[in-house]
């Protein structure tokens, strides 16, 4: 009984030493980073010369770099575009490769915002673009060999998606071949717009006009 009170009061030393020894320590360490921010400050108003001139090179290379990337894509979507003047080269291209021309030969006429969505769930839209009119218009493209047409259920899926899925003004559609009668005069009852292959080679050689026209 008589060795209890010892015990506490070591204990309690022991804490006080402990907390005692944190302070010190925390101490310290404020004491080091508080040197240390001194020493960067203290460097860079000896050095704001230096540090401005690091920052306007940076900023000038950076400038560089995204420059070459627009210039190198200009040049990359020019090359597109002068072959898209043919329309053989449409007849060879795989229907992803198609969509992709089409897009191109959009903001080759002054289309902006314009998107390839083609693809599994694209519910009738392989490409969506603004014309320079202002207005919304979404193209479906149909890749077709020269004895395959597009039917009238083709159209009338763009019918039903174009304005209330997509948001868009006009529905075009764009194909390699040619429409059934029922499909071009579906498009005609509804005003969907119908891109043929004679239409769309007048198109890409730029003797015609695009199809918001």
């Amino acid at each position: 009984m008589a060795r209890r009170p010892v015990r506490r009061r070591r204990s309690a030393a022991r804490r006080a030493r402990q907390a005692r020894d944190n302070a010190i320590l925390l101490g310290v360490g404020a004491l080091a980073a508080l040197a240390l921010a001194v020493t960067v400050v203290t460097w860079l108003a000896h050095h704001l010369l230096v540090v401005f001139g690091a920052l306007a090179v940076l900023l000038v290379v950076a400038v560089a770099v995204v420059r070459g990337r627009i210039a190198a894509d200009r040049r990359a979507f020019e090359a597109r575009a002068a072959q898209l003047r043919h329309i053989g080269v449409f007849l060879g291209m795989s229907p992803k490769a198609f969509e992709q021309a089409l897009a191109d030969l959009c903001r080759r006429d002054g289309c902006t915002k314009v998107t390839v969505v083609g693809g599994a769930g694209d519910l009738a839209a392989d490409v969506l673009a603004t014309t320079p009119g202002g207005q919304r218009i979404l193209i479906q493209a149909k890749r077709y060999g020269p004895r395959t047409f597009v039917g009238s259920q083709d159209v009338q899926k763009v019918n039903g998606t174009y304005r209330d899925v997509h948001r868009c003004h006009l529905a075009v559609v764009v194909t390699t071949s040619t429409f059934t009668k029922a499909a071009a005069a579906f498009c005609a009852q509804v005003g969907i717009r119908m891109v043929d292959r004679r239409a769309l080679a007048l198109w890409a050689e730029g003797t015609g006009s695009p199809p918001w026209h």
